[in-house]
């Protein structure tokens, strides 16, 4: 039976058994994990950490529930939402993020996700992952109207 918590849940044993699921897609790519900041702040507890290999690495951000996901290769940076949504469109099959009462089911579905549609971040040449950056920051400059219309063509 999968790990499940209920809240208040500790960020940095939620973060250490979360990467335990994200092991197995990012560890046989060449992909370390580097444990970051953790403490309490005003929102409460939170831990951090990043998986990194050579100029990629991939940021995690935990506070409640897995939050903030980056994407770093080189100087070029994405969140997976703008990644997703840059690489699937508005109706993308990606599963992270979605809500859930179990913290780690959000790792599973990170998981899925960087194993079905971010190959080129996790092993590729990084030019896919550039074309999404130049997608996700011309679709920052629309306005949110414009956005919308885009994202219901």
């Amino acid at each position: 039976m999968p790990l499940r918590y209920t809240l208040p849940v500790d960020a940095d044993d939620a973060l250490r058994n979360g990467c335990e699921i994200l092991n197995a897609v990012l560890q046989p790519q060449g992909y370390v994990f580097v444990e970051g900041l953790s403490g309490i702040g005003s929102g409460g507890k939170f831990a951090s950490g990043e998986y990194v290999r050579n100029d990629r690495r991939l940021e995690l951000h935990f506070r409640f529930s897995l939050g903030l996901v980056t994407y770093h290769i080189g100087n070029l940076t994405l969140t997976h939402e703008a990644y997703m949504h840059a690489l699937l469109g508005s109706n993308g099959g990606n599963k992270y993020p979605r809500v859930s009462d179990d913290p780690l089911e959000a790792f599973r579905d990170l998981a899925y996700d960087l194993k079905n549609y971010c190959g080129d971040f996790l092993a590729g040449d990084g030019d896919e992952f550039a074309r999404c950056v130049k997608k996700a920051h011309a679709r920052e400059k629309l306005t949110p109207f414009e956005r919308f219309a885009n994202d219901t063509e």
